[in-house]
């Protein structure tokens, strides 16, 4: 199997890794010429091998997703970003698998092309079109994907900040050593900047709930339960060697794709 992805093996491929003295068996086809001519003895090239990557999607299912009043739903913008990343592991050459954190739901298994990104829209489509009946912690899926992944595997989290910071730093160090990790963090322009207004809510009971966010205490309550959790979420992250990014559901669902060309920053 080949792939835009370099190997740390030395094989077939493409691009010369280096040359070395000529052994028995070696392909003939493959002999350095001007080597062994500058030398005297017999020079064989050695090539960087190819192989298929590994793009996993994590999928968050936090009930915190489930809103939104701009644009689109912050669920929504979530199985936006996760299909553009789908498209461009077909792009790239990649397998392409998908898992949420939820129970009773089995990943959608590795697959290449076409057919994989597919898959993993359906699933996008499913899990995000309504909030699930249960939810496990983000923690519990990265566990699940740690045991799916390879070294130098990409992947891709989609999450609410909430269950960002409810993840142990160790874990997340962990993953971002041996693979190419990204995290987008979904909110809404209502959470990042509130109108300074009594706004009416829905409880989950179903009860309308009206705050009075023009009240100093009250922005402080709000900030600290939505802006706070999304700072240290972005600051952690960013420590332990991830690219991460706050993506609103009013934002171009194409605006992260910036990370896949930016190194992180050196721990």
């Amino acid at each position: 199997m080949q792939g835009h992805a370099l190997s740390n093996l030395r094989g077939r491929g493409m691009e010369y890794a280096e040359s070395r003295e000529y052994a028995q068996g070696d392909d003939a086809r493959h002999i350095d010429w001007r080597l062994t001519a500058r030398s005297g003895r017999t020079h064989t090239k050695l090539f960087q091998a190819e192989r298929e990557r590994l793009t996993l999607v994590v999928a968050d299912t936090a009930p915190a997703l489930y809103f939104g009043t701009r644009t689109r739903f912050k669920s929504a913008q979530a199985a936006r970003a996760g299909a553009l990343a789908a498209w461009i592991a077909v792009r790239d050459g990649d397998r392409i698998a998908a898992l949420r954190s939820g129970p009773g739901e089995a990943p959608v298994t590795p697959a290449s092309g076409p057919r994989g990104a597919l898959r993993v829209l359906d699933a996008l489509v499913r899990w995000y079109a309504r909030p699930p009946a249960a939810n496990d912690e983000l923690a519990v899926a990265l566990d699940h994907a740690r045991r799916l992944l390879r070294p130098g595997s990409r992947l891709l989290v989609l999450a609410d900040a909430a269950s960002i910071v409810q993840v142990p730093l160790a874990r997340w160090t962990a993953l971002a050593l041996h693979h190419e990790v990204i995290a987008l963090l979904l909110t809404d322009p209502l959470e990042r900047t509130p109108p300074a207004a009594r706004l009416a809510f829905a409880s989950a009971a179903g009860d309308r709930v009206e705050l009075g966010l023009d009240a100093a205490i009250t922005r402080q309550r709000w900030r600290h339960e939505f802006g706070i959790p999304l700072e240290a979420a972005l600051e952690s992250l960013a420590a332990c060697g991830i690219r991460a990014m706050e993506l609103s559901s009013a934002d171009p669902s194409d605006s992260w794709l910036p990370l896949l060309d930016r190194k992180p920053r050196p721990r």
